[in-house]
């Protein structure tokens, strides 16, 4: 049984007020173990950032918890690549 992956989000929140320039990336790769992991990269846009990763049992936890993160961000006004651009 193979289960939906969900696609990578990117990211930005620009804001030239306060000179910030970030972007945030979510993605989830499945594991050796049947498993899936959320990979987390955030940072400055212009620098390598940081990268945070958690496993979990079933990927459609992983993929729940890439929805609320995405959720989150987007609350505090990170927009899509896309459409974030002005």
């Amino acid at each position: 049984m193979r289960s939906h992956k969900p696609e990578p989000i990117h990211l930005r929140r620009i804001d030239p007020t306060r000179n910030m320039r970030r972007f945030y990336c979510l993605t989830v790769q499945p594991t050796l173990f049947g498993g899936a992991s959320l990979i987390r990269d955030w940072g400055r846009i212009g620098t390598r950032g940081k990268t945070m990763m958690v496993t979990f049992d079933n990927p459609a936890d992983a993929a729940n918890a890439l929805m609320r993160i995405e959720r989150s961000k987007k609350r505090r006004g990170y927009r899509d690549t896309i459409t974030g651009l002005e």
